[in-house]
C-alpha cells in the first residue's frame, strides 16, 4: 500500500549549492504539508588556479548529475528541477558555449581598487541611485571591471554572460536564460525598470550582447538535454527558482504579514525586510542597505553581513573537532571577553588564517587580543549579535517603523547560542526555523509553477504548519 501511495506523489527537486556544500532535496506535498528529504550531499570548495581563487564548475556539474542519478536509484522522479547558488559570480561563454578563462570566485582579490575605476565612469551615489544595491567590492560590476583591465580578450570574445546557476542550467538543458533575482546582485539591473540598465552597461564599456533577457522565478528553462536524460535515466523540466539563494530563503519565511525582520543565517547573514518599492535614496546608501530583487518583483531590503563564515573558518583551525554544542559551551565560557569586531571588515573575507585575522584586527583597533578558543568564539558570536542589533535599529530608523519579530531561517537558525544573544541584544521576539529555508523556497517556486499552491500566501501558510518553528528564549 505504501508503495502505491508513494507512486502517486508529485516530487520536485531543489539543488541548493552554497559556498561550502551542496545538497539535493526532494520535496512533495502530503496531507496538506510540505515534506522534504535530502537525498544527496556534496562538498564545494575554492581552489587556487593561476594565482586566483576559483570554482571548479565541471566538478560541481558532475555532482549535480550524481544527485539526479540518485533520484533514479530511489525511483523518485521529479516533475521539475530548480538550482540555486550564491550570487555575484558568473562565467562568460564564447559562441560555441565554452567558458572563457577560469571561474574566479568572489573571495578572490582581483577586485581590489576596481571601485575607484568604476567611479571614474559613474559616481558611487549615482550607481546606487540607479540600482539600489549595497556596495560590496566583490559585486559583479567590480569583477567585470577587473576583467576589462586584466583579460579584455574574454569580454571581446564573449557572447553570453551566465551566473553560476544559469550556467549549470545551460549544461543540463542547452538553454541560456538569465534570472532576475540573481541578476540584481550584479549592480547592472535598474531598480525602477527591473531590467538590465543598458545606459549604465554602455557607459561602463561592457558588451550589451552578452546580457540576455531576464526571466522571473517560475519560468521554464527547458527539458533535460537528450544526453543528460540518457545518463540520469529520466526526463524532467528545469525551472527557475529564485536562483539567488537568499531570494529562495526569504520565500520560505513562515509569515505573511509585514511586521517582521528576516535573518537568513548561514555562511552569510542576510538581514532585512520585504518591500514592494525599492529605496534608492542617499540615506539608504549611507546606511549601506541593498534592494535585491525577489519573487514577483518584491524587493529584499537588507544588509549583507559576513555571517557564520568567520566561525566556520575558526572551527577548521581548531585542533579538536568540536561538536556544535561544544562550541556553544566554549563560547559561553568566554563571555567575559570584551573585544568587538566589525564582522564586515575586509580582513575576514578570505584570510590565510582566521585566528590571526581576528587577533590582528583587535590589535589594530586597540582592543584586547583573544588568545583562547573560548575568547575567539565569544568574540565572534558577540560581534555578530551586536551587528544584528545595530542592523535592526537601522532598519527601523530608515523605515520609521517598528518590527516586533525576527524570523531566523537557514542552517544558522540551529545555533541556539547566537539566537539567544540576538534576542537579548535586539529585545525582539526571535523565531528559529525552518532550517532548509533555501531549498524550501526553491521548491515553493516550482510548486507555484505547477499550481500546487494558489499563491505565495498559501505556500507560506503551509510552510508554517509543516515545520517546527521555535521561539527563542532570550
Amino acid at each position: 500500500m505504501e508503495r502505491k501511495q508513494e507512486m502517486k506523489r508529485t516530487y520536485y527537486l531543489a539543488v541548493d549549492i552554497g559556498a561550502s556544500s551542496g545538497r539535493h532535496i526532494l520535496g512533495w506535498i502530503e496531507n496538506g504539508k510540505v515534506r522534504i528529504e535530502e537525498i544527496y550531499r556534496f562538498e564545494n570548495r575554492l581552489e587556487e588556479k593561476d594565482g586566483h581563487l576559483c570554482w571548479d564548475l565541471d566538478r560541481l556539474f558532475q555532482e549535480v548529475l550524481k544527485g539526479l542519478e540518485r533520484c533514479k536509484e530511489l525511483d523518485r522522479i521529479p516533475l521539475s528541477i530548480g538550482i540555486d547558488t550564491w550570487g555575484v559570480d558568473f562565467v562568460l561563454l564564447d559562441g560555441a558555449g565554452h567558458v572563457l578563462g577560469n571561474s574566479i570566485a568572489y573571495r578572490d582579490g582581483r577586485t581590489q581598487g576596481m571601485d575607484t575605476e568604476v567611479y571614474k565612469v559613474i559616481s558611487e551615489e549615482e550607481l546606487y541611485h540607479r540600482n539600489g544595491i549595497q556596495k560590496q567590492l566583490f559585486n559583479s560590476v567590480y569583477q567585470l571591471a577587473a576583467l576589462q583591465r586584466q583579460n579584455p580578450e574574454f569580454l571581446n570574445q564573449a557572447q553570453s554572460f551566465l551566473m553560476i546557476p544559469e550556467y549549470l542550467n545551460f549544461r543540463l538543458t542547452g538553454e541560456k536564460k538569465n534570472e532576475y533575482t540573481n541578476a540584481t546582485t550584479t549592480q547592472l539591473v535598474n531598480a525602477q525598470t527591473q531590467d538590465w540598465d543598458e545606459e549604465l552597461i554602455g557607459r561602463l564599456g561592457l558588451p550589451r550582447r552578452i546580457f540576455g533577457k531576464l526571466h522571473m522565478p517560475k519560468a521554464s528553462v527547458g527539458d533535460l538535454a537528450p544526453e543528460i536524460q540518457k545518463r540520469v535515466g529520466f526526463n524532467a523540466e528545469v525551472v527557475l527558482p529564485a536562483t539567488h539563494d537568499t531570494g529562495s530563503a526569504v520565500l520560505a519565511v513562515p509569515a505573511n504579514d509585514d511586521h517582521f525582520i528576516y535573518l537568513s543565517s548561514g555562511t552569510w547573514s542576510l538581514m532585512g525586510i520585504e518591500r514592494l518599492i525599492p529605496d534608492c535614496t542617499e540615506e539608504s546608501r549611507q546606511h549601506n542597505f541593498t534592494n535585491e530583487g525577489g519573487y514577483h518583483y518584491r524587493y529584499r531590503y537588507l544588509k549583507n553581513i559576513m555571517g557564520l563564515w568567520i566561525m566556520q573558518s575558526l572551527r577548521k583551525e581548531f585542533k579538536h573537532a568540536y561538536s556544535f554544542d561544544e562550541l556553544y559551551t566554549l563560547a559561553e565560557i568566554g563571555s567575559y571577553f570584551p573585544s568587538v569586531l566589525d564582522v564586515n571588515d575586509a580582513a575576514f573575507l578570505a584570510p590565510k588564517s582566521m585566528i590571526r585575522a581576528v587577533q590582528e584586527y583587535c590589535e589594530r583597533t586597540g582592543q584586547e587580543k583573544p588568545e583562547t578558543e573560548c575568547e575567539l568564539l565569544y568574540c565572534v558570536y558577540n560581534s555578530l549579535a551586536k551587528c544584528y542589533a545595530a542592523t535592526v535599529a537601522e532598519i527601523e530608523g530608515v523605515t520609521g517603523k517598528e518590527y516586533p519579530r525576527i524570523h531566523v531561517v537557514g542552517g544558522g537558525c540551529q545555533d541556539h547560542f547566537l539566537n539567544k544573544l540576538t534576542a537579548e541584544y535586539t529585545g525582539k521576539e526571535v523565531y528559529a526555523g525552518p532550517v532548509e529555508a533555501t531549498a524550501l523556497g526553491n521548491l515553493v517556486a516550482q510548486m507555484l509553477k505547477s499550481q500546487a499552491f494558489a499563491d505565495l500566501v498559501e505556500a507560506r501558510e503551509t510552510i508554517a504548519r509543516s515545520f517546527n518553528v521555535k521561539k527563542v528564549e532570550g
